[in-house]
């Protein structure tokens, strides 16, 4: 060293150390991360060899063939090009069920015949008689009726058929009637529209008791001694309780403890002891 060369001072030492120190320690940082990174990048390579493998064992990457069913994939659901079948929502769907109104069909079609089922004629809110149906009261039904009376008088029960057979045309006045004092929605509960009542077929009477006037056509006469007599005996003699009490949804007619149907042979007493109505018991809707 040349004598008159200054010598450095003890702070440029310092600093010159430190500095050797920094980069070395900066050095071997560098040198860890490289080395992590290196593994991190062997491994992600690594997985994915095994993964194009497995891919390749099982078909999920394998490059589609044009001229192959398998390679046909269905387009997705939202696809603007896939039609749907219907895109009318359920409650936009048009109503299969015919409209009813009071138990009636609104389009029912006015009955060119008589309607039997199972052998029994039938005369409901839905099944309605010909107009020109016109055969007056049925004898069997009449003769049955003289025999139940002649059992009830035996036992001091007077019982009058004060309602039998009724035209077409004269439902109608009586229908029109009741319209016109109670509307048309009280009246279809408790008097048939024409063509729908049970009187044109004969075969039905409303029946009271003699001296019990004032009872006859109401709820009422279901509790006298008439009434419950009818309920419990004239099956017996073919006749069942047309329209009992609770029935309405499925006769479409209120409680009438006074109309009573004739049927043949011993079918009264099977609708009896059933205890349902007579739709019901022909299953009918």
């Amino acid at each position: 060293m040349n004598s008159k060369q200054k010598k450095k001072s003890p702070i440029v030492v310092i600093v010159s150390i430190s500095c050797v120190l920094l980069i070395a320690i900066l050095g071997s940082v560098y040198y860890k991360y490289y080395i992590a990174q290196s593994s991190v990048l062997q491994n992600d390579t690594k997985n994915e060899q095994q993964s194009e493998e497995s891919d390749e064992v099982d078909g999920t990457n394998k490059v589609d063939d044009p001229n192959s069913e398998s390679s046909v994939t269905e387009p997705p659901e939202d696809n603007p090009e896939k039609k749907p079948i219907d895109s009318t929502t359920e409650s936009e769907q048009p109503s299969t069920e015919p409209e009813v109104v009071n138990g009636y069909l609104v389009e029912q079609q006015p009955a060119t015949e008589p309607t039997y089922v199972k052998g029994v004629l039938i005369v409901n809110k839905k099944i309605p008689l010909p107009a020109n149906y016109n055969k007056g009261e049925d004898p069997t039904a009449v003769a049955a009726f003289e025999k139940m009376a002649a059992a009830a008088k035996a036992e001091g029960i007077e019982l009058v058929a004060f309602s039998g057979f009724r035209s077409y045309e004269y439902q109608t006045s009586l229908y029109d009637r009741y319209v016109a004092k109670d509307g048309k929605d009280a009246a279809d509960r408790y008097s048939a529209r024409p063509g729908y009542s049970e009187h044109q077929s004969g075969l039905a009477f409303d029946i009271g008791e003699k001296g019990r006037e004032d009872v006859w056509l109401t709820s009422a006469f279901g509790e006298t001694k008439a009434g419950q007599w009818l309920v419990n005996n004239a099956h017996k003699y073919g006749f069942i309780l047309r329209y009992p009490l609770g029935k309405e949804d499925i006769t479409g007619f209120m409680y009438e403890s006074w109309h009573f149907r004739y049927l043949d042979g011993d079918l009264a007493t099977k609708v009896y002891e059933a205890g349902v109505t007579l739709e019901e018991y022909l299953g009918i809707e």
